[in-house]
């Protein structure tokens, strides 16, 4: 049988006269009237006639017992199409009750109420069942064509509905399928865009860090040359003042011996207004505040090619995770000289096979966004680091005015900045991610507003293999 084609028919009636009554009604001896056809068509030369729709019919005497025929059809998977209900069962439940338990079996059910009494009027039964789609009355006494008409449409209604709501369904099942294509295809287009936005992010960085790296190695070529002369003036100068100095005291020595009182008078004046005691003090003071400043312009100049790494290539080296920090530092300390404190908690960490100027990057951007997040008063910037097994990790917390949870969840994304416009570009978080995941790493984040945030950043010890898929 055709899974949509149902000609199942319960009979729910107390009189086994009725029940008889609709057997012989909609189940004809299918046999006979097939005989009767084949001979008819023979003497008369006529083509057979169609044989009329048989039904499939159960009795139920009761309300309760159609019921538990409705349950038991449904669970096996051969529900009834149509139900003929009685108004009347005495001792259980009447036609009205009997419905209502059918239908919150089955609200499929098409049923037809078989009744020779007006007990209720057509009016109330639709206001209490509420179902005038699936609700014909039937009068007592019936004729046989009524039964079988009402038989024939309410079973084809019910194949029809069901028909058009596995069409439905499977309409709503198409069109999840396709909003889920959409959405699958526009989730794919969002992360190619957000890709290329942190491409260009990239790109725009790696255009920065080139120009910072032309500019050191630029400055070192014009500051090298005239502080390498100075710094070894400076040492040719301060062997030429203490020779300087030991011929003066000789002449002070030889001043006692001078015989000419206007001369030795003149001598003492002259030594009074220029304060002799004093520039033999105070010169040696200025020549080695001199020359740390001297030597303090190359290490700046020295910090910058560290930091920037302009003598080296884009290629994964071992380098000094410590010294790229405090070249980093050296770099951003304008940044952070008026609003911070930076507190130094090093451990015992070996060296790190890494690209270095973009460590280098990401420790200036941990430590530049930790300078901007503090308040009118002077904060601290606390940078520890640490090993562990075969890993190497590096923290920055500050002391500022934290971060809330809908701003800690959107931190990494691109072009995402909390600034006034024209104060940030939204890229440097963003680009630091990139690069600690380019080192096969991770940077984590804590946050409380009002006390301050902290950023862990944990990388490898040794660059791990990647397969070669190229193969």
């Amino acid at each position: 049988m055709n899974s949509l084609q149902n000609r199942r028919i319960l009979l729910i009636d107390d009189m086994q006269a009725i029940h008889e009554d609709f057997r012989k009604i909609l189940m004809p001896k299918a046999q006979k009237h097939a005989e009767l056809s084949a001979v008819e068509a023979a003497l008369f030369g006529e083509a057979p006639k169609a044989a009329a729709a048989v039904f499939d019919i159960d009795s139920a005497y009761q309300g309760q017992e159609g019921l538990a025929k409705v349950e038991a059809a449904l669970n096996a998977g051969r529900p009834y199409a149509l139900a003929f209900v009685d108004m009347r069962m005495p001792p259980g439940w009447d036609g009205l009750e009997t419905i209502e338990h059918l239908w919150r079996a089955d609200p499929r059910l098409q049923i037809v109420i078989c009744t020779a009494f007006t007990d209720h009027a057509w009016g109330d039964v639709i206001a209490r069942l509420d179902a005038r789609d699936r609700l014909l009355i039937l009068k007592k006494p019936f004729d046989a064509i009524e039964v079988y008409q009402l038989a024939s449409t309410l079973t084809a209604k019910w194949e029809m509905t069901q028909q058009a709501t596995a069409q439905l369904t499977a309409l709503e099942e198409a069109v999840l399928e396709r909003t889920g294509e959409i959405t699958r295809t526009n989730e794919a287009l969002q992360a190619q865009i957000v890709e290329r936005k942190q491409l260009e992010g990239q790109l725009v960085q790696s255009e920065k860090l080139a120009s910072i790296g032309q500019l050191a190695a630029g400055v070192a070529h014009e500051i090298n040359n005239p502080i390498g002369y100075i710094f070894s003036n400076f040492g040719t100068l301060e062997g030429y003042i203490a020779q300087l100095f030991s011929v003066l005291v000789a002449y002070e020595n030889a001043e006692a011996s001078v015989s000419a009182p206007d001369v030795a008078a003149a001598l003492r004046t002259l030594r009074q207004q220029i304060e002799l005691e004093f520039l033999k003090e105070d010169i040696p003071v200025l020549m080695r505040e001199s020359k740390q400043g001297i030597a303090r312009v190359r290490q700046i100049v020295q910090d910058l090619k560290d930091f920037s790494h302009v003598d080296s290539t884009q290629d994964f080296q071992w380098a000094n995770l410590h010294q790229g920090i405090d070249s980093t530092l050296n770099v951003v300390a304008s940044e952070i000289k008026y609003k911070a404190d930076v507190v130094k908690e090093y451990g015992d960490i070996p060296d790190i096979e890494c690209l270095p100027s973009q460590i280098n990057q990401v420790v200036m951007n941990l430590v530049v966004n930790a300078a901007h997040a503090m308040g009118e008063q002077r904060g601290r910037i606390t940078i520890r680091t640490g090993a562990e097994a075969d890993q190497v990790w590096l923290e920055v917390a500050d002391t500022g005015h934290g971060m809330p949870p809908e701003t800690l969840k959107r931190i990494f994304e691109p072009f995402f900045t909390t600034k006034p416009v024209g104060k940030g570009t939204g890229l440097g978080l963003s680009l630091s991610y990139g690069i600690v995941q380019k080192h096969q790493g991770r940077i984590e984040v804590s946050s409380v507003v009002g006390q301050g945030t902290s950023f862990r950043m944990t990388l490898p010890k040794r660059r791990p293999v990647t397969p070669d898929t190229t193969g």
